[in-house]
């Protein structure tokens, strides 16, 4: 066995350093841009979802009969579908449906969702065991299977479907937010309040809710994508929004007859609604990076 010599040490190459606060800054840097590429897309798009009647080039309802599926072109930029309506038009509409419907749901869930866990997770006990055996319930049933059974149980209309789909994802909400709930409960500024008098309602709204707000901003982001998912599934399905009204997955089930003849009349909602859901995951992502950086991956 060859041994280690003072002149072997002087013989071996220095190792390259590796400029670690280079390397931190321009991660942030990457970061930095991902959070506002994502935000002035997220902008543009609420804009399209917001002003869809000065922005739509045509009725999104109007029926051509001369029309009929048209390729995309210079009149019409996305084609027209089997009743030669304006698929520009319809998207830009169903932006409006699947936002609304996907904002309203989030909000809808992640308060109840986050403050369901919040008071499992200071109260602890018995309250904390019986809530989590029912998030646990919740998270147990697909979100897709328990949409359907509670849409056939109360009917079709877009309220409905903001209620069904906040009933199928308040539980991750609850989750995430008893776990911080029981992060927070033994921090000093807690006990401080409680040696202070404060009453348990109190502490919850004026020292556990605002610090669980970056989790709820970073999961409400992420979840957008989920819903508008759930939305289009439900409406290519049949069971969602009703026409005439544009929805991007009544738009692709309209277009699964015409996939070889007319392919735009799915492709570009589809397209559009990938997008959209990647948009959405980036933004979550970016988010969470900057507002909550120890948050699981798997959240």
């Amino acid at each position: 066995m060859h041994e280690i010599t003072p002149q072997d040490l002087q013989q071996r190459p220095a190792e390259v350093s590796v400029p670690v606060p280079q390397m931190r800054a321009r991660r942030q840097l990457w970061r930095d841009v991902q959070l506002w590429v994502c935000l002035a897309l997220a902008v543009a798009l609420i804009v399209v979802a917001l002003a869809p009647q000065w922005l739509a080039p045509y009725d999104p309802n109007a029926i051509s009969l001369s029309d009929i599926l048209k390729p995309p072109s210079a009149a019409h930029w996305f084609g027209t579908d089997q009743l030669g309506r304006d698929l520009l038009s319809r998207v830009i509409w169903g932006s409006q449906i699947s936002l609304y419907v996907a904002f309203c749901a989030v909000l809808i869930a992640g308060i109840f969702g986050s403050l369901f866990g919040i008071a499992a997770g200071y109260l602890g006990g018995w309250v904390d065991a019986v809530a989590m055996r029912i998030a646990d319930i919740q998270l147990a049933l697909p979100a897709v299977i328990l949409a359907l059974v509670l849409v056939g149980a109360i009917g079709f209309s877009v309220f409905n479907l903001v209620i069904v789909l906040s009933l199928a994802n308040w539980a991750r909400f609850a989750r995430v937010t008893r776990a911080e709930a029981l992060s927070l409960r033994s921090r000093d500024f807690v006990l401080l309040a409680k040696l202070a008098g404060a009453s348990r309602f109190r502490v919850m709204f004026a020292h556990i809710v605002p610090n669980v707000v970056n989790t709820f901003i970073v999961l409400a982001t992420l979840d957008i994508g989920t819903i508008i998912i759930l939305e289009a599934t439900l409406s290519f399905l049949g069971l969602g929004v009703q026409p005439p009204t544009p929805s991007w997955g009544a738009m692709i089930a309209d277009g699964r007859g015409y996939l070889e003849t007319a392919w735009w009349i799915c492709g570009i909602p589809g397209i559009v609604l990938m997008v959209t859901v990647l948009l959405a995951n980036q933004l979550g992502d970016a988010l969470r990076d900057r507002l909550s950086p120890t948050m699981s991956r798997g959240w």
